[in-house]
C-alpha cells in the first residue's frame, strides 16, 4: 500500500463516487474551489493505492505564508474497505510523509456540533479514532455550520497562537462562516456554499 496524488483527470469521479456519497452536503464544498486551489498549490488530494486500486484517500489544504501547518479537509476509506484499519494506516502514512516539515489540524465534527441527536454515536467515535491514532485536542472551531473539536496529530504545541493563525490563512480571509477558537455564546452560519 502508498499514499499517492491521486490524478488530477480523477478528481470528478472521486468527488461524485466518494466524497458526496460520504459526506454530507454542509461538508462538501464545490470541487471547482478543490481544483482552483490544487491550481496554486494549496490542496492536495491523495490517494492510499493497493497498485491501482484505489483503498482510501486524504485530501490536504495548506497556505503559503505558513508552510508548517496542513489540515486535514477530508480523510476517508473507500465504503468496500471501511472498518479495516485503513483510516488509521493513513494518519501514520501522513505522519511519516510531514515529520519535521508540518502539523497536521484535524477538524472533526464535535460531540455537542449542533448536528442531528442521531448521529452523536458516529460523532464519538470519530473523535475517539483520532485519540486512539495519537491526535490531541488542542481548541474548537466552527467549519460547514457545526461545531467541530481541532486536533493535531501528534503531541500538542507548546503555545497555538501561531497554530490558530495558520489556521485561520489556510481558510484565508474571505471565509466568514468559519471561526477558530469560537467565543461563548456564537454559532455557527452555514458554509457559503450552501447559503
Amino acid at each position: 500500500m502508498e499514499l499517492r496524488p491521486i490524478p488530477a483527470g480523477s478528481w470528478a469521479a472521486w468527488y461524485e463516487t466518494e466524497l458526496c456519497t460520504t459526506f454530507p452536503s454542509c461538508e462538501c464544498k464545490p470541487l471547482g474551489d478543490m481544483q482552483a486551489m490544487a491550481a496554486q498549490g494549496r490542496y492536495q488530494l491523495l490517494g492510499l493505492y493497493e497498485g491501482a486500486e484505489l483503498l482510501g484517500y486524504a485530501a490536504l489544504w495548506s497556505a503559503p505564508d505558513w508552510p508548517g501547518y496542513v489540515l486535514l479537509d477530508y480523510l476517508g476509506v473507500t465504503a468496500a474497505r471501511r472498518n479495516g484499519g485503513l483510516g488509521g494506516r493513513m494518519l501514520a502514512l501522513l505522519s511519516e510523509r510531514l515529520a519535521g516539515n508540518a502539523v497536521l489540524l484535524i477538524e472533526a465534527e464535535a460531540a455537542d456540533s449542533g448536528g442531528p441527536e442521531e448521529e452523536r454515536p458516529i460523532r464519538l467515535r470519530r473523535l475517539d479514532f483520532y485519540r486512539r491514532h495519537g491526535c490531541t485536542p488542542v481548541y474548537r472551531s466552527f467549519n460547514c455550520g457545526l461545531m467541530c473539536q481541532v486536533f493535531v496529530l501528534g503531541p500538542a504545541p507548546a503555545e497555538l497562537a501561531g497554530t490558530k493563525a495558520a489556521h485561520r490563512a489556510i481558510y484565508g480571509p474571505g471565509r466568514s462562516d468559519t471561526v477558530i477558537d469560537p467565543a461563548p455564546g456564537q454559532t455557527p452560519t452555514p458554509p457559503y456554499w450552501m447559503k
